[in-house]
């Protein structure tokens, strides 16, 4: 059995911002997640295993709320991007730190409805909106609709009985300097109308006796770093008139590895709430959807090591992949991974999944600390889009998600079994 103890340097060490606020190395050498031993959780809960450190998203909600009501004098409202993390403890979470919700489906509206997600806090969004999905937001009686086309006015003029709040989402030909697959400001773009198309269909909405235009709605992209674009976007659609609301989205990014620099969610309030300010004055009503940045740092990702591989390069594969963190293999995501009881960087290598693909590699050039078959492996920054994207591809059953609060642990989301891979055949 391989000894827990660790020289005092290590014992010591201090985790980098990546990792969920409170996470340290114990006196055993140890990962500590909310308090609780990740070789402990392991155990426990086996792996791949989702493990969100509940005071940290608490923290990330509670900044966000406060950073915008101190620089707006008018009201502002934090709506939180679910499709990042729509897990049920998540949305309830988030709702009891006084954020609302935004929707991108049909699921997601039901979903946040089942967490307890007050009706009229719910903003429902999408490029393609069904007809039954539109129906079950009318029914619902959401707080607002986004109307993302002109099909989708017709659609909505058609179904509506009553008076209905809506915003017109509007491209404002701004890209943020992010991934092609997370962009959706630009001009060329499945999302909104264009500036120039904006006029008549913000007569129509507001000519209809039972659509109620309450502004304009916008969002450049996701995992956006520098906060110019943000200014650039308002000031594109300042000349469409003035609203008693805007809706900004989200899109601010987070960090992933040790080196890569964000603006704090107070600059990013700065720079966001000042243009607004400065194109709408100080009484308009403003509207913000993070969704990544409020999760993504809460949650690590704990693995197994099955097998190690040396040939050109050393290839340490672990139980999960792909089925369960997409990220990497859409987007080449970078991320960190350290041994949950040796922290180090000693041994060059790919930390990569048991998928049936050689794109399945999770950290392409990580630095792991010896690693061995049978070791923890931890990836932190998991929060957004892991669970949300996870799938069963080769027959792998979901993780689950476990709560960790002061040295506590808890099932959230259980892990799925075989038997539910065929819960749906008839």
């Amino acid at each position: 059995m391989r000894a827990y103890w660790q020289p005092l340097s290590l014992q010591t060490r201090q985790l980098s911002h990546v990792w969920p606020a409170g996470s340290r190395v114990n006196e055993a050498g140890r990962l500590e997640i909310g308090g609780c031993d990740a070789i402990e959780l392991a155990r426990e809960f086996g792996t791949p295993a989702y493990i969100v450190a509940e005071d940290d998203l608490r923290a990330r909600a509670r900044s966000f709320v406060a950073a915008f009501a101190e620089r707006h004098t008018g009201e502002t409202e934090l709506l939180f991007a679910s499709k990042a993390f729509p897990c049920t403890a998540v949305y309830q979470v988030l709702a009891e730190e006084g954020i609302g919700v935004d929707v991108a489906s049909g699921g997601e509206l039901a979903s946040a409805l089942r967490a307890g997600f007050e009706p009229g806090r719910v903003v429902v969004h999408g490029n393609a909106k069904s007809e039954a999905e539109l129906t079950a937001a009318l029914q619902a009686r959401v707080g607002t609709i986004v109307i993302d086309g002109s099909d989708e006015l017709d659609r909505l003029s058609q179904l509506v009985d009553q008076p209905q709040r809506v915003y017109l989402r509007v491209t404002p030909n701004v890209r943020g300097e992010t991934h092609d697959g997370i962009s959706t400001g630009q001009a060329d773009s499945k999302f909104g109308v264009e500036l120039v198309d904006a006029p008549a269909l913000i007569e129509r909405i507001e000519a209809h006796p039972l659509l109620d235009m309450r502004g304009l709605h916008m969002h450049i992209g996701s995992q956006i770093r520098d906060l110019a674009p943000f200014r650039r976007a308002v000031r594109a659609v300042a000349h469409l008139g003035d609203f008693a609301e805007i809706d900004l989205g989200g899109g601010l990014g987070v960090a992933y590895t040790e080196d890569m620099d964000v603006p704090t969610i107070e600059q990013y309030a700065d720079a966001k709430i000042g243009v607004v300010q400065e194109q709408y004055g100080s009484d308009i009503r403003i509207v913000d959807e993070p969704g990544r940045a409020l999760v993504a740092n809460s949650c690590v990702t704990l693995y197994t090591v099955e097998t190690i591989k040396r040939n050109v390069s050393t290839w340490v594969a672990v139980d999960g992949g792909m089925s369960d963190n997409l990220r990497p293999m859409l987007y080449g995501a970078r991320y960190e991974a350290q041994v949950a009881d040796r922290f180090g960087d000693n041994t060059p290598c790919h930390l990569v999944g048991k998928h049936c693909e050689s794109s399945d590699v999770i950290v392409r050039d990580a630095q792991l600390a010896d690693p061995t078959v049978g070791d923890v492996v931890v990836t932190p920054v998991t929060g957004a889009y892991g669970f949300s994207m996870a799938n069963n591809y080769n027959g792998i059953p979901r993780p689950p998600v476990v709560f960790c609060k002061d040295g506590d642990a808890r099932v959230v989301v259980r892990r799925e079994t075989y038997d539910d891979l065929f819960h749906r055949d008839v």
